[in-house]
């Protein structure tokens, strides 16, 4: 009887050890929601960046350094924020503490949309260029978030700066009477990654076009008309907009 139990015991063990070496179910293929992968092709959407070596990026290289040896305390302070903060927190300072998304179901829902599809889009768009970080290029290039060890092939495009501008762009749509002060945010947010060296003036011009495109194919699309209306009518409610 004992030996029974045992060999149950035993039995009851090493099925736990098999259950525990089972490797995790692999992480769902994120989808896009609103766009097509037409609409987010980057051979078709932006031009290929400055060769490696070329004039244009040495000039490039040579901006980065006078932004680094000219940037301000402050400056800096905003770029290492805004290099944690990839979401619509960028534009708490612009809008105030009302705009938070947990008081703003409604709004929130649109951002995610405009999150996930921008995120697949960046995502694609720096594998098809494959431009090398500008620290690859010039090691005494240091910033923010400095990590030798990450990918230096994500360049182009700036993923902070698409984020910036199809997050600013959809706002100023639903809050037309704070686009200024949305879109200039946006800006400096994508400056933000020029002062923390982390990428080329040509990675974030090149974002500022592909997260406006972004933008007004979503705000376009039928798929998305009902989500705007609920969050325009929510932003004017909480006083965050005259609509």
């Amino acid at each position: 009887m004992l030996r029974s139990v045992l060999l149950a015991g035993g039995l009851l063990v090493l099925g736990c050890g098999a259950l525990a070496q089972t490797p995790p179910a692999a992480k769902p293929q994120q989808m896009l929601m609103i766009l097509t992968p037409g609409d987010i092709d980057a051979a078709r959407l932006l031009p290929p960046p400055p060769a490696v070596g070329s004039a244009a990026e040495k000039a490039e290289l040579a901006e980065l350094h006078i932004i680094q040896d000219h940037r301000t305390g402050g400056q800096f302070d905003q770029a290492v924020w805004d290099d944690t903060h990839e979401d619509w927190r960028l534009f708490v300072g612009a809008l105030g503490l009302k705009f938070d998304m947990s008081q703003l179901p409604a709004t929130a829902k649109v951002l995610d949309a405009v999150m996930n599809d921008q995120e697949i889009a960046a995502t694609r768009a720096k594998d098809v260029f494959k431009r090398p970080r500008p620290w690859k290029a010039d090691p005494t290039i240091r910033g923010c978030d400095y990590k030798p060890s990450a990918n230096p092939l994500t360049s182009y495009p700036s993923g902070h700066t698409i984020v910036g501008f199809s997050l600013g762009v959809v706002l100023a749509d639903l809050m037309p009477d704070k686009a200024d002060t949305i879109l200039q945010r946006a800006q400096e947010y994508g400056y933000s990654r020029l002062v923390c060296g982390l990428h080329y003036r040509s990675d974030t011009v090149a974002s500022q076009a592909m997260g406006t495109t972004l933008a007004v194919e979503m705000l376009h699309s039928p798929k998305m008309q009902g989500d705007l209306a609920a969050a325009r009518a929510e932003l004017k409610a909480a006083g965050l907009t005259e609509g």
